[in-house]
């Protein structure tokens, strides 16, 4: 029998930080299984499978042992719901105190499920019901919806391609903070050049001519970055 979470009661920490890394995982099409939620959230294989088990029980997930896990209608919006709280957090913070981009995502991971859903509108309102956080993630609306961005990852673009960066996937801290000593920030014009053979690096060139900077980023950037194509 499954036991369907009310809709006044949010779930436990723990369910939120699954359903958000389930929800992350296939986001970027990758599969969810035991072993991609393992290394995501660096738990036990024990640990995962035992709340896997749970939100099924819960209603949340469906999951077919050896198969991916997916998450139900109403995973779907407590998923939409958790990220709404940590992205409008994290925005809050660079934009009303100071935080850089690279400092806010252990905060927001605290406090997304501490805060109430009255104080997250009207942190929503006070920051003129944005769009996008800091890293270009859409925040969902507080009706739920998710926008898709009409964004492609770099290792989708093909050389002779001009964008704009639109989005950074990753959260790692040094990672970011190497971005923005490189100029590769939300908004910055970048060139993809050539790919370089036998699986060498991607040659891109960021920044305005004549002052952009070439630049050769291997598969961890190029997996990072999403851009906005120019027509």
């Amino acid at each position: 029998m499954k036991v369907m979470p009310s809709e006044t009661e949010r779930p436990s920490p723990s369910v939120e930080d699954y359903l958000r890394a389930i929800y992350g995982l296939s986001e970027r099409g990758e599969p969810v299984t035991n072993a991609t939620l393992t290394a995501r959230l660096g738990l036990s294989p024990s640990s995962v499978s035992g709340m896997i088990n749970k939100l099924d029980q819960l209603g949340l997930v469906t999951h077919v042992r050896y198969r991916s896990v997916e998450l139900t209608t109403e995973g779907r919006r407590l998923a939409h719901s958790v990220l709404r709280r940590h992205r409008l957090i994290e925005l809050f913070l660079v934009e009303e105190l100071d935080y850089s981009w690279d400092a806010v995502h252990i905060e927001a991971d605290a406090l997304e499920h501490a805060v109430s859903d009255e104080l997250v509108e009207h942190i929503s309102a006070k920051l003129g019901n944005p769009t996008i956080d800091p890293h270009g993630d859409p925040i969902p609306t507080a009706d739920g919806l998710l926008p898709v961005p009409k964004t492609l990852q770099l290792d989708q673009i093909e050389p002779g391609t001009i964008g704009t960066i639109a989005r950074v996937w990753d959260t790692d801290s040094e990672l970011l903070r190497y971005l923005t000593e490189h100029g590769m920030t939300l908004g910055a014009r970048i060139e993809i050049v050539e790919r370089k053979p036998f699986g060498g690096p991607l040659v891109v060139r960021v920044g305005e001519p004549p002052h952009a900077e070439t630049h050769f980023v291997g598969d961890e950037i190029v997996a990072a970055l999403s851009i906005s194509v120019q027509n």
